[in-house]
């Protein structure tokens, strides 16, 4: 398909899809309507043709997903009527027992939108006999393979095709080359897509049910000579399914209504007469519906856009047939195929020579009329034998199939292409029957069998049986059985005359629009692949008239058109023509082929066409022109897209202008609102500022609570972060009062924080540190320095004690330790000690002794100077005997262990801090006296006198 898309007609070997990819560039290109007529005998491929061209504009043709499902439901008609329109003949497995006329509509983009199908003809005759090796409707067996369960359980119907009479007369039920399952499951997804809905469907199926089960009632005849039916099984069903009353049903079968001016008459019916009644109910039924299902499928593709389209005609019609047995149906089909090929014949072959002859074209006219292909006696042969048949249904009188064919010998027993047996000669006598007659076709003889041409010409359905149908509740038989039809008295028109008047219809929509022919060759009539059958293909060849074409398209132009239309498309290739000609279009014509170079042997003028010889010259035009085509297209487009960006900068330009306008208005507007804002706020601020003092008013309102949120705004960035912390923001006047309060709210918070941030342990630390300012504050130098530095728990961890030491106050719980150094009492020599205080007494440890225990109830009182030495004296009563005397200590944080030993002796008043100097107990009767003084460096010594001298350096406020 890809290969074709778009190639000019000449570039390669012949195909379908060159013919259909032709017809659509020419329709679009010049907005005509074209037709593309498949022709050939039963079994060559026509309809597969009709499959392809579909297939090839489905997937060439440009596409939106809107109208994807017009372009599927024009794919999947085909095989809905392919399986109720088509069977299996000796010829083909896929016979189309119908002819069908396709329009494709496309809008004016080349997009397929919606179609159109006419059918002509369906061949109602098989619905209730076929020929030996014959099949019925594909559409029969397909339910019965391919149906589920539940739907045939619903219809009545088994699986086996042995057991319904209709279907098994050709005793070819099931075909190895048909895969009825598969093919069941293709018509019911195209079910789906063309809209039938469930009800549709359920009404479809039961008639094709109620068509079988008709075909399986049976007749009997009675002791009076009467048509009866014994069984009502059958009856039951096709009542059911229908939508009728059984007992109203079975009496149609069995009984005929008969009119007088003032009464209605029920005659019984003979055995012979109810079979026919039942056979042509059944071929009503299936043929009513059968127009009913072209019908709904044409709903499906209308088109609900009423703009003006064009259209590809497709016709697919039964081809030429010759069976053993030829009955009414192959005489209207190859009248048909008759008609076609005379249309054939005027539109190319004559049409051909007379456009020479009327256009003034010399050339060598070529011979191609012959006895067969030549068809000017056709119309007069067949119309007249359907008029003598026409003539025969509606007489008054008995007439029969015999005096059908006597008729015939009558009028047109001289014509040169009819026979019968009584007309022929001594040789042609042994080949025709009695009941036959014999007519020369254009391809070939062909002898058919009159019985049953009256029957089938009349198609007619008795008036009891029409009653029933247009009584019953299936909505289709409904729409295909009309109650006006019982109040019209007139007679049908006979089959004859509708094939006759609908061929004329198809003759002139043939005629309207341009042709294109596909021509489809049978290669062998065993239906095998890749087998070609040499006298087969000639026969063909030669009735079709296929050399005498090609003769007439050798000798003749491959390429003709009016002067208007060649001027109109390729006037861009000159720029005398371009981009308009003002002269007769053919003086235009013969200027622009000087210019393009055309030779002199390569074309030929007429009166009113140029005709173009070879393809190659018409080849160079085209790409020539889609050269052009091209440029043209560009500067098209260019100049096209600086109008329109020119277009949309001024459109740009006067909305930029406008927008600036009403930007700077709006800007000033806002700007002097702005102004007068802030004028009006000032002025309330002024007023509020020399009223700021007075009670809240109107006048200073705002001005006061802008000063109270501006200060709490700011404020939050100054608020103290710890208790130590004694800054403030400054208040305005006004808000002094709220200051203060939030000052001392923000305080308590502040110490309630940090209250509650304080452990058990820190509280008594500072605890003790409260002790220690009650002692020390403004006593002692050194104090404040010392305020910033924690207590600890001790100074001496567990491990740095001795053993021994430990194991000898194993009985007291150690609480605070201490590295002192200790001064003798006599000598003053200084020796490295411990402190260790427990809950009972203190301990002044050496390595594994303890050098002296001093119990807190012998503890006389502490004595420290008021210089930043580290000196503390424990003073023992004298009359403790145990005790050496009082001991001298110095350690580095004398606040924290003085405090300490206070403390765990719970005797706040024990501390003395002295000035100066201070007397210590040596021995009973004696005293020492330690004098403190400040220098220049510290200092510990015994001084001349005797005295323990202490010197430290006064610490600077």
């Amino acid at each position: 398909m890809e290969l074709y898309q778009g190639v000019n007609f000449f570039e390669l070997p012949p195909h379908v899809y060159a013919i259909a990819d032709n017809a659509y560039r020419m329709m679009c290109s010049e907005l005509n309507n074209h037709l593309i007529l498949i022709s050939g005998e039963s079994g060559a491929g026509k309809t597969e043709a009709s499959k392809k061209i579909l297939q090839y504009f489905a997937v060439t043709c440009p596409m939106t997903e809107s109208l994807q499902t017009a372009r599927d439901r024009l794919l999947l008609s085909n095989p809905v009527l392919e399986a109720f329109g088509n069977a299996r003949t000796l010829r083909n497995d896929n016979s189309s027992r119908f002819g069908k006329y396709m329009d494709i509509q496309f809008d004016f983009k080349g997009i397929p939108v919606g179609g159109h199908i006419i059918s002509y003809l369906i061949e109602k005759s098989r619905v209730v006999y076929q020929n030996q090796g014959e099949r019925n409707f594909h559409i029969f067996y397909q339910l019965l393979e391919g149906g589920e369960e539940e739907l045939l359980a619903y219809l009545g119907l088994e699986r086996d095709p042995q057991l319904y009479k209709y279907l098994s007369q050709g005793h070819c039920a099931k075909e190895s080359s048909i895969n009825d399952k598969n093919d069941w499951k293709t018509v019911s997804n195209a079910f789906s897509v063309i809209d039938f809905t469930e009800d549709d469907l359920e009404n479809l199926f039961g008639i094709i049910a109620s068509v079988l089960h008709l075909g399986n009632v049976c007749f009997e005849e009675n002791h009076q000579g009467r048509a009866a039916v014994p069984h009502t099984h059958e009856i039951e069903w096709i009542a059911k399914l229908l939508g009728v009353h059984s007992s109203v049903l079975l009496e149609a079968l069995t009984h005929r209504k008969i009119e007088a001016k003032t009464e209605e008459v029920i005659c019984p019916l003979t055995l012979e007469l109810s079979v026919c009644a039942r056979d042509a109910m059944a071929k009503a039924v299936y043929g009513r519906t059968f127009t009913w299902l072209v019908n709904k499928i044409n709903s499906s593709l209308v088109n609900k856009d009423f703009t003006k389209k064009t259209v590809i005609g497709l016709l697919d019609i039964y081809g030429f047939e010759v069976f053993d047995k030829n009955g009414f149906e192959q005489f209207c089909i190859n009248y048909c195929n008759e008609k076609l090929q005379q249309l054939l014949i005027e539109r190319t072959l004559k049409a051909e020579q007379a456009e020479y002859e009327m256009e003034g074209i010399e050339w060598e006219p070529i011979q191609y009329f012959n006895n067969k292909i030549i068809c000017d006696l056709v119309e007069e042969r067949h119309k007249g034998i359907i008029s003598i048949l026409n003539e025969e249904c509606t007489r008054p009188g008995p007439a029969t199939d015999l005096s059908f064919l006597e008729k015939l010998e009558e009028k047109v027993g001289k014509h040169a292409h009819f026979q019968t047996r009584k007309l022929a000669g001594p040789k042609g006598r042994k080949r025709i029957g009695w009941m036959e007659f014999r007519l020369f076709h254009y391809a070939g003889e062909v002898t058919y069998c009159t019985k049953g041409f009256l029957e089938k010409n009349n198609d007619l359905l008795y008036r009891h049986l029409k009653e029933v149908l247009c009584r019953s509740k299936n909505s289709i038989l409904k729409e295909c059985f009309l109650v006006a039809e019982l109040e019209n008295r007139r007679r049908p028109p006979t089959v004859g005359t509708q094939f006759k008047n609908s061929l004329s219809s198809l003759l002139e929509i043939l005629t309207s629009k341009e042709p294109s022919y596909i021509r489809c060759i049978k290669p062998n009539e065993k239906k095998q692949p890749s087998q070609f059958d040499d006298f087969l293909i000639r026969h063909q060849v030669k009735y079709l008239g296929l050399m005498e074409h090609l003769r007439v398209r050798r000798a003749g132009f491959a390429y003709r058109r009016k002067y208007e239309h060649f001027l109109q498309r390729y006037k861009s290739l000159c720029p005398d023509t371009w981009p308009h000609w003002h002269g007769p279009p053919a003086e235009g014509v013969e200027r622009l082929i000087k210019y393009i170079g055309y030779k002199p042997e390569e074309y030929k003028l007429g009166r009113t066409k140029i005709f173009i010889r070879f393809p190659r010259t018409l080849f160079a035009t085209e790409d020539a022109f889609e050269f052009s085509k091209h440029q043209l297209v560009a500067r098209i487009q260019a100049t096209y897209k600086g109008c329109l960006e020119r277009r949309a900068y001024l459109k740009k330009r006067q909305a930029a202008i406008k927008l600036e306008a009403h930007w700077r208005g709006a800007l000033a507007r806002k700007e002097a609102k702005r102004r007068k804002w802030a004028v009006q706020i000032i002025r309330k601020f002024i007023a509020g500022f020399i009223n700021r003092n007075k009670p809240l008013c109107p006048e200073n309102e705002e001005f006061i609570v802008f000063v109270r949120k501006n200060y709490i705004l700011n404020l939050r960035y100054h608020v103290p972060k710890s208790v130590l912390d004694k800054s403030w923001l400054m208040p305005p006047g006004i808000l002094e009062n709220a200051s203060d309060l939030l000052r001392k709210m923000c305080m308590r918070n502040l110490v309630r924080k940090y209250c509650r941030g304080i452990t058990a342990e820190r509280k008594a630390l500072m605890r003790q540190k409260v002790v220690t300012s009650e002692i020390f504050r403004g006593k002692k130098e050194g104090y404040a320095e010392s305020l910033n530095q924690p207590f600890a728990n001790s100074r001496i961890d567990e491990g740095d004690i001795n053993p021994k030491v430990l194991q000898l106050i194993s009985h007291e719980k150690i609480q605070y330790g201490i590295p002192v150094i200790k001064y003798d009492r006599k000598g003053f020599k200084a020796r490295q000690r411990q402190l260790i205080l427990t809950q009972r007494a203190a301990y002044v440890v050496e390595l594994a002794k303890i050098k002296q225990k001093i119990e807190y109830s012998a503890l006389k009182g502490v004595s420290t100077s008021s210089l930043s030495d580290g000196i503390l004296v424990m003073h023992v009563s004298p009359e403790d005997n145990k005790q050496k005397g009082d001991a001298i200590l110095q350690c580095e944080h004398v606040f924290e262990a003085v405090t300490k030993l206070v403390v765990l002796a719970k005797e706040e008043n024990l501390v003395n801090v002295v000035q100066g100097s201070l007397q210590f107990y040596i021995s009973p009767g004696k005293e020492g006296t330690i004098v403190f003084y400040t220098g220049p460096e510290e200092q510990i010594y015994k001084d001349k006198n005797g005295q323990l001298t202490v010197v430290s350096v006064r610490m600077q406020s």
